[in-house]
């Protein structure tokens, strides 16, 4: 899902009581609570060309006890460039879960340019991410040793160690940073900004944040859009290996079924099984960053958690073919450079660590039992074992077993899936959709990855359902507007470029050939004189 302050002291002791037994029920925790003040003033945000509004509310750490340790909410609008705008502007949920909304602003504002027109959009930075009690770990640099940053044992002794710093922090009880608790913090901005009902988009952990805050205030919301979904029941370390599975599979099969791929890799699945079983195995790659030679021992596990990040996009996904030849050969370099290529070093898509493992401890690792999730032949169980080591002793809120549901939308909901999502696909999104009933679309968009709202046509789709007047045509509209999805097409396999007349490569790769030796003459053939 792949991807890290506004209420006064002294409540009255009734509402203290209202709002335990409202969490107990699965309702919402804050939804009798006065809107506190939210002072906007402008600022600027990255990647943002004009000024912005920006605000900080401050709520409750702990939502039943109003008392207790507050915590800073901070707010962002995009204000909309017409004099006399739309009421209802756009609240935008991010990912991860642990993603800033506000780092996300530059590339939201290009997203939403045309909503921009005539509609606010409000970014929140969650509980526990941006500058919202961030619970962050400390900052991977993108230059560390290769060794250190796909070593599991070195992750997982960091995440310790950042666990316990985390919990000495002045908000440092990390069972508050639940999905529930957070939407509750979305509505208390929604009343303190003074907004009527708003348009809901969000996408990967946005979309299982939109559906609770749809759950919780269901008159709160005009439409929604979710993009990749991730449900409240879903056990998402489960789910990862055979939704991976699936998305790897697909690329081999689509390399087959090309000719073009087929010619260049026309060995594609046995490279890829002889390179399982070449491992694990001592490699000599150039760092992706620095490039400095170093050696590491590479093992399956890292292997196919490496080859699993560049699925997520179908552009990288697209030289993963190449990347395996070129392993199959005893060459990692492609492979290592593909998966460090997921972000960049893009601040906006790093995650606070620390509300990630809150959300998901909290929420998805008990529902493991009941998910039914079988693993990948390839992808195994290597994520789920590293989240189950670190949920062991991550302090874990408690969760309404209402969360858990997706009740029939009230409003005209637009649900979005790439059929090659490694992470949230297509089964996920269907799942959901016939649960919001009647008021539910679901677009399923061929060989796009993990997120369709960037994609081409797809932004006057969102555009054009939310801008509808009436429910029932923004509702009608979907079947007529999306059918620009099946003219997107799959990024073509990469290959590098080869010098005029080279042949295709064959795998396995022959052996030399060998000089057939020449045979000795026959001495008897010859009379004494010739010898």
């Amino acid at each position: 899902m792949t991807s890290p302050r506004p209420v006064s002291r002294g409540r009255r002791a009734a509402w203290v009581l209202l709002a335990t037994a409202a969490a107990a029920l699965g309702g919402p925790v804050a939804a009798q609570e006065p809107a506190a003040p939210l002072q906007m003033k402008p600022c600027r945000l990255r990647g943002v060309e004009h000024d912005a509004q920006c605000g900080v509310l401050r709520r409750p750490l702990d939502p039943t006890r109003t008392d207790g340790p507050q915590i800073e909410l901070h707010v962002a609008v995009l204000p909309a460039v017409a004099r006399h705008k739309k009421p209802d502007p756009v609240l935008f949920f991010a990912g991860g879960p642990g993603q800033s909304a506000i780092e996300l602003a530059g590339p939201v504002s290009r997203m939403f340019q045309r909503f921009l027109n005539r509609r606010d959009i409000i970014l929140i930075d969650q509980r526990g991410t941006g500058r919202s009690a961030p619970l962050a770990c400390e900052g991977e640099s993108p230059t560390r040793p290769l060794a250190d940053q796909v070593d599991n044992e070195r992750q997982a002794k960091r995440l310790v160690a950042c666990r316990e710093a985390l919990k000495k922090l002045p908000y440092g009880d990390l069972r508050q940073f639940t999905t529930s608790i957070a939407m509750a913090d979305a509505e208390a901005v929604r009343r303190a900004l003074g907004v009527g009902p708003v348009n809901v988009v969000g996408g990967s952990y946005g979309t299982r944040a939109a559906l609770e805050y749809m759950r919780q205030f269901p008159g709160s919301v005009r439409r929604a859009v979710i993009d990749g979904v991730a449900p409240p029941d879903m056990a998402l370390p489960g789910s990862f290996s055979p939704d991976a599975q699936r998305a790897f599979d697909a690329l081999l099969t689509a390399c087959e079924e090309d000719a073009a791929c087929r010619r260049r890799f026309p060995s594609l699945r046995l490279q890829w099984k002889a390179v399982l079983a070449a491992l694990p195995r001592e490699v000599s790659v150039a760092h992706p960053v620095t490039g400095r030679e170093e050696r590491l021992t590479l093992s399956r596990d890292m292997l196919v958690a490496l080859v699993r990040l560049p699925l997520y996009a179908p552009t990288l996904s697209s030289a993963l073919p190449y990347a395996i030849s070129e392993a199959a050969a005893g060459r990692y370099g492609a492979i290592l450079g593909l998966a460090t290529a997921m972000g960049s070093g893009s601040r906006a898509l790093d995650l606070a660590m620390g509300m990630h493992f809150s959300v998901v401890c909290a929420e998805d690792m008990p529902r493991l039992a009941a998910s039914g999730d079988k693993p990948g032949a390839d992808f195994g169980e290597v994520a789920l074992n590293q989240y189950r080591e670190t949920c062991e002793g991550w302090p874990r809120g408690q969760v309404p077993p209402a969360f858990y549901t997706v009740p029939p939308a009230r409003s005209p909901v637009l649900v979005l899936s790439g059929d090659a999502d490694p992470v949230t696909p297509p089964r996920h999104g269907e799942r959901v959709a016939k649960a919001l009933g009647a008021n539910a679309r679901h677009v399923v968009v061929p060989s796009a990855g993990h997120g369709t709202l960037a994609l081409g046509c797809m932004r006057d789709v969102v555009f054009r359902f939310v801008d509808a007047e009436e429910p029932q045509g923004a509702l009608d509209g979907v079947s007529t507007d999306a059918q620009c999805v099946g003219r997107l097409p799959r990024p073509s396999a990469f290959s590098p470029p080869v010098a005029p007349g080279t042949p295709d490569p064959v795998w396995p790769p022959e052996p030399p050939a060998v000089p057939k030796p020449v045979p000795l003459p026959d001495p008897s053939r010859y009379s004494k004189a010739d010898r």
